[in-house]
């Protein structure tokens, strides 16, 4: 399972409560260009929307899940690919029971869905993702103070 990207902030900026796989769906050139490690997760966020192609009478289908602002180049070694855009929405593709229990976890206040990594599967690629509560900066400045005198006490009992 390599990993190929990770959002070195997710754990920073929020406290990830609980962890999701999903599946990317993405273009020949964005797949190849994604194993070579040519992906960014910096300032990308998951989000929930509703298809409008549906009568308003019918029952209204489930939203689907999307990767949004995830920056993914042009293959190199890809031909000339017209109006691609690198940022584009990715669609991710879930099981009915999980995006159920994401949309009433989503609808608690202050809840976020966060990207945390890319990596593949067998030959699949795949995105991990968690619910999380942003962090206050007095919550970051604890956590940084917390790490320090870790680190200085397992130097302290390194030197003996």
């Amino acid at each position: 399972m390599p990993t190929l990207a990770v959002n070195k902030r997710a754990n920073y900026d929020y406290d990830i409560r609980e962890k999701y796989e999903a599946g990317l769906v993405l273009l020949g050139h964005e797949v190849k260009s994604v194993k070579t490690g040519h992906v960014n997760l910096k300032g990308s966020f998951v989000t929930l929307r509703q298809t409008r192609d549906e009568p308003l009478k019918k029952q209204s289908k489930l939203p689907e899940l999307y990767l949004v602002n995830a920056h993914i180049p042009l293959y190199n070694r890809a031909g000339t690919v017209k109006d691609y855009d690198p940022y584009r929405a990715r669609k991710l593709l879930l099981k009915k029971s999980e995006i159920r229990h994401l949309i009433g976890k989503k609808q608690e206040q202050g809840l976020t869905l966060v990207p945390i990594k890319i990596y593949t599967k067998r030959s699949f690629v795949k995105l991990e993702f968690g619910i999380g509560r942003g962090k206050k900066k007095v919550d970051k400045r604890e956590m940084i103070k917390k790490r320090e005198v870790e680190r200085r006490m397992r130097t302290l009992i390194k030197r003996g």
